[in-house]
């Protein structure tokens, strides 16, 4: 059977990482596979690449025709250089491994100079101001400004339809 080593497409539109498979030469892009044998997200960067050199140091040796974008990843791990016997690549770019929010939270702190309080961090809203005297109020002897005339009817306000 001709094998060959190609990239299963997986992910959604737009945001598309692969894995670096073994299959029958006849198959679908997502068809079926012998085995799987790396991980690439192309969106990540640097690109993300993670290959099984011992399996696909096999798989070379037993055969597997690596198509073209498998062959440039392998040229970039290294493993197509080991399996022809020429030198090896300079080392991969890798990104920075991600801090631990535990230990930023905690810098945090220690930068601010104080402890962490054990109540809540954000203060209570305050309360709106109270009238202090009823004196705000309109009388009832004296007549309001906002009030409509007697002779008016209170449709005259409301618009027509």
């Amino acid at each position: 059977m001709a094998t060959k080593i190609k990239l299963m497409r997986l992910g959604k539109m737009r945001a598309p990482y692969y894995r670096i498979v073994v299959a029958d030469a006849r198959t679908k892009r997502e068809g079926r596979s012998i085995e799987t044998i790396g991980k690439y997200h192309p969106k990540e960067d640097p690109s993300f690449i993670e290959v099984d050199s011992e399996r696909a140091q096999y798989w070379l040796g037993v055969g597997a025709q690596p198509t073209e974008a498998v062959a440039a990843i392998l040229r970039v791990t290294g493993d197509w250089q080991k399996f022809k016997g020429e030198p090896a690549p300079p080392p991969m770019k890798v990104a920075a491994p991600k801090p631990d929010r535990k230990a930023l939270y905690e810098e945090a702190v220690r930068s601010s100079g104080e402890e962490p309080a054990a109540g809540a961090t954000t203060p209570k809203k305050k309360a709106a101001p109270k009238a202090d005297a009823p004196a705000a109020t309109p009388d009832a002897d004296a007549p309001a400004a906002d009030a409509t005339p007697a002779g008016t009817d209170g449709a005259a306000e409301t618009p027509a339809e």
